[in-house]
């Protein structure tokens, strides 16, 4: 037997022994006697017997072994124009007196602390001492709109703010205090304390109940770290893309360690002292599980990036960093090479930089078109991985196990289940379909350790949302099929299926042909009203840098090639040529929103929006009252 099959047999087949087993690599205070706890099904907790803390396990442990003097964090500022190096030792140092800081203005175990702030190493450090306190940290995405900062303060109702006084994007300082003070005018829930960061580009004059970071973490005593239980909330995140209430998803912390200590080795291969590189803000999902707390519990060394991967300056940021820190594991999102293809198509800014040191680069967060896949396949020369997993789970559903064991790679699938996650496809009745045919992701209870516990404050909606579709199941929400070799394909949102005349056509499908045709370098298609078929597909495309080809050519190329590939029942006829698709800060295009637009329906854009001059230029095509196709 491989030893994939042996891993996810015996994940199967005994979790508690294998979850157990898993445990062994963290450091507990009171080691759990066991690992699942599903006395409450379908709620179910993980190590409920077990006590640590989280920062321990990423900071204080590896100095105590003797590594303090390991690099642990490294900060790339092309915005600022700055580098800065940690240890370990330098990162302790700092977190500990921050989280003296933040006990000196109230802040003890189970409190909530919102941090809201850009790419830069006191976020890091305030997540920690947050965990060194056993406190719950709430990180928001730094420059998020006062409305959306609002709800989320009311929701998770934090003691303390952390914040900077300013993020920089290209060409622009974003100033926050004033979102913060506008926030605070529309909240209900008032925090008792707020400490700014102050950043050159744009000093804040302090109010009342604000305080300077330096201050307070130079008049704080180093705190030691709070024994916390097992299933003690570590974080609450709020998934991208909310309109109205909230939707906090909680982590714990024992479940959230073992998960991120078993994926480091196995999903990764990145061992104690390498170095791992997730390209994503510490305000979505991958910037919490892998900026932050998984290569640090693992004794890794992390990078933060403040800056974009195209434009700060040029196309060749992400490859300067890798040679100067010598980066063996690059994971961030498709969107992102995307970028540097459509303006680098040739690689002309990759040459002359020794990457050598990188193995892999893993991407994640959006669908991975053949194009990309092929073109960072060849201009790097490396394994390209696509994996698949969402806010809620935390961490990896879907990987190709680089170090546990390396599989072939199939474009187009992020490969196999990891251990501990029972991938079923489902019907709409809730029957297992047949293989290789497409049908509802569902993940079977009990989920893994490391996924969501609950939504904060809100077990109801958690299981109405999550676990009421099918009894016994995880709605993922996305739709898919496994393959005879047991290989997963993600193939979209399962409200990114249209019905065509009443053919089901999977608009993943239809983009995969769209981003197959050489001169386009991303696209995007949604299903629109149609009075005769019900629905028709319409598709948007981006070209490449340099692309020369005239627009009636390529509809009429592209338009061949669905016909070919998908079938004459596709009936695609509508394709558009567009500056630029909207999207959110993680990269994720914006489908919902432009289909709501396309339907006539009133619905809020995202707070998550990177560029919402986008929709005003889009709007007529999406109406359908642009006729050029």
């Amino acid at each position: 037997m491989s030893a994939y099959a042996d891993a996810y047999s015996r994940s199967m087949a005994d979790p508690q022994s294998f979850w157990l087993e898993a445990a062994e690599a963290i450091d507990w205070y009171e080691k759990p006697g066991r690992a699942l706890d599903d006395s409450e099904a379908p709620f179910f907790n993980w190590f409920p017997d077990g006590v640590l803390n989280t920062c321990y396990n990423a900071l204080d442990r590896h100095v105590a072994q003797g590594n303090g003097d390991r690099l642990a964090l490294v900060w790339e500022s092309a915005m600022a124009n700055r580098a800065e190096r940690y240890t370990y030792a330098d990162l302790l140092d700092l977190v500990s007196r921050f989280a003296g800081a933040l006990r000196n203005l109230g802040v003890g175990r189970g409190d909530r602390v919102l941090i809201y702030m850009p790419m830069v190493p006191e976020a890091a450090i305030a997540m920690l001492a947050c965990a060194r306190l056993g406190a719950i940290h709430s990180v928001v995405f730094g420059g998020f709109a006062a409305p959306e900062l609002a709800s989320r303060i009311d929701d998770a109702e934090p003691t303390v703010i952390v914040a900077a006084s300013c993020g920089l994007e290209p060409g622009r300082v974003v100033e926050y205090t004033p979102i913060i003070r506008a926030a605070l005018e529309k909240t209900r829930h008032r925090p008792d304390s707020t400490i700014i960061l102050q950043r050159k580009q744009s000093m804040s004059e302090l109010g009342e109940g604000e305080f300077d970071w330096d201050a307070v973490i130079s008049a704080a005593e180093p705190v030691e770290c709070e024994p916390v239980m097992s299933t003690d909330p570590l974080y609450i995140l709020y998934t991208s893309g909310t309109t109205g209430k909230p939707k906090g998803v909680v982590r714990d912390n024992g479940g959230h360690a073992v998960a991120l200590a078993w994926s480091l080795t196995n999903v990764y291969n990145v061992q104690p002292g390498e170095t791992m590189w997730a390209a994503s803000d510490v305000g979505w999902q991958v910037g919490h599980t892998y900026t932050v707390y998984g290569p640090l519990i693992c004794g890794a060394t992390t990078v933060m990036f403040e800056g974009k991967p195209v434009g700060t300056p040029d196309a060749g940021a992400f490859w300067r960093i890798i040679e100067k820190h010598k980066v063996k594991v690059l994971l961030t999102a498709p969107t992102a090479i995307r970028a540097i293809k459509r303006v680098d198509p040739d690689g002309k800014c990759l040459a002359g930089h020794d990457i050598s040191s990188l193995e892999t680069l893993f991407l994640a967060g959006e669908r991975l078109d053949p194009d990309t896949y092929s073109w960072a396949g060849n201009m790097l020369g490396v394994p390209v991985v696509d994996h698949w997993w969402q806010t809620e789970t935390g961490w990896p559903a879907c990987a190709n196990l680089r170090g546990l064991e390396p599989m072939a790679l199939k474009p187009g699938s992020p490969s196999v289940p990891v251990p501990g996650f029972d991938i079923r496809v489902l019907s709409s009745d809730g029957n297992p379909v047949q293989t290789g045919t497409e049908g509802m992701l569902c993940i079977k209870l009990p989920q893994p350790p490391g996924m969501l516990s609950t939504l904060w404050k809100d077990k109801e909606r958690y299981r109405e949302a999550y676990l009421s579709r099918f009894d016994g199941y995880y709605l993922t929400g996305d739709s898919g099929l496994i393959d005879e070799d047991g290989y997963v394909f993600v193939l979209g949102r399962t409200d990114d299926v249209i019905n065509v005349a009443g053919h089901r056509l999977s608009t993943g499908v239809l983009e995969a042909v769209l981003a197959a045709h050489p001169a386009v370098a991303e696209c995007a298609v949604i299903g629109v009203p149609d009075a005769l078929k019900g629905q028709v597909a319409r598709g948007f495309v981006v070209l490449k840098s340099g692309a020369g080809i005239a627009e009636d050519t390529l509809r009429q190329e592209i338009i061949a090639s669905v016909r070919a590939e998908v079938g004459p029942v596709a009936a695609f006829r509508e394709l558009y040529v567009v500056d630029g698709l909207p999207k959110t800060r993680s990269g994720k295009i914006l489908r919902r929103s432009m289909r709501a637009i396309a339907e006539g329906r009133d619905e809020a854009l995202p707070a998550t929006i990177e560029n919402p001059e986008i929709f005003t230029s889009l709007s007529p095509i999406l109406q359908g009252s642009h006729t050029n196709h």
